[in-house]
């Protein structure tokens, strides 16, 4: 037998071996938008302790205003990669942020790296799990900072799931 057609046989028999492997496994297929990923853990967040970002999924921001300085470090991060977030001057009367001005982001133009997140040196903003930010107009996806306070709320079914380094996702039953 000729090492070309070892090798043939060879690839046969490993696509037969791995297709038999998965038909046993059940599928990760969701009934989306009545079935909704449930993401573990609160978002992607920076331990400045630590010096590393702890993972999570990356999805919308959400800003602590009564941690929020109004140093503009995150929209100084984001210059240099998607100029998403831009200071608006609100007034609200936190003794913390002297200047009045709070972030404010464009999903149109956001690219969900995160270092927004790492600039915050007092904590104020994070990423959660929110992964629904689709829109008809380009306007709806400019959040304010009033609605980037407000914590994500998933409606409808949700479906736990886990993520395994060597299988991918798989359901939590």
């Amino acid at each position: 037998m000729s090492l070309g057609a070892y090798s043939y046989i060879k690839g046969i028999v490993a696509a037969t071996w791995t297709g038999i492997k998965h038909f046993f496994r059940p599928r990760m297929t969701l009934r989306y938008p009545e079935q909704k990923l449930d993401l573990e853990g609160p978002g992607y967040r920076f331990d400045a302790k630590q010096g590393v970002g702890l993972p999570g999924f990356k999805g919308r921001h959400i800003l602590y205003m009564d941690k929020c300085t109004g140093c503009q470090l995150c929209a100084i991060a984001c210059d240099g990669v998607a100029v998403a977030i831009e200071m608006q001057h609100i007034k609200k009367g936190k003794p913390q942020n002297k200047k009045e001005i709070w972030p404010a982001v464009d999903y149109g133009r956001c690219v969900f790296c995160g270092l927004c997140v790492d600039a915050c040196p007092f904590d104020a903003l994070y990423m959660t799990n929110d992964y629904e930010l689709a829109a008809y107009d380009k306007m709806s996806l400019k959040y304010t900072p009033e609605m980037l306070a407000v914590p994500p709320k998933i409606q409808g079914q949700t479906t736990k799931v886990k993520i395994d380094t060597e299988r991918g996702v798989v359901k939590h039953e």
